[in-house]
């Protein structure tokens, strides 16, 4: 089955569910198309395939970048999902934003990031755009 791209798949943690959705909101009235699991994942369905079909449809990840997703199961398959459609960077598929003080390790920590730390909500809207 074809499925539609989308602009962006916001991977992150729980810890960081109201960074992601504020990084959605954010790209959404710029008119890009945005997957975010609180938004777009139904009760009842199955989460690793629904993060699949994400990796899988979105042109680029956002990876929420905190201590808790540096320590999540989850989040290194899907960084590493888009890493491995580019390794090289050139399309720009993995996009780090940090949003609290943590330090990327290993393959991830080579990928330049969008650091939101510190900023006020202007300035931070300004700096992910």
């Amino acid at each position: 089955m074809n499925r539609t791209k989308i602009d962006f798949f916001i991977s992150y943690t729980s810890a960081n569910e109201r960074w992601a959705e504020w990084i959605g909101w954010i790209l959404e009235e710029e008119g890009f198309s945005v997957k975010v699991q609180a938004w777009d994942f139904a009760a009842g369905s199955n989460f690793v395939l629904e993060m699949q079909r994400a990796a899988e449809e979105a042109s680029r990840t956002i990876a929420v970048l905190s201590p808790a997703y540096l320590k999540s199961t989850f989040a290194a398959p899907e960084w590493a999902a888009a890493f491995a459609k580019d390794p090289e960077g050139f399309e720009r598929s993995l996009v780090p934003v940090r949003v609290e003080k943590c330090e990327a390790g290993g393959l991830l920590k080579a990928i330049v990031h969008i650091d939101l730390v510190g900023l006020e909500k202007d300035e931070a809207r300004d700096r992910l755009l």
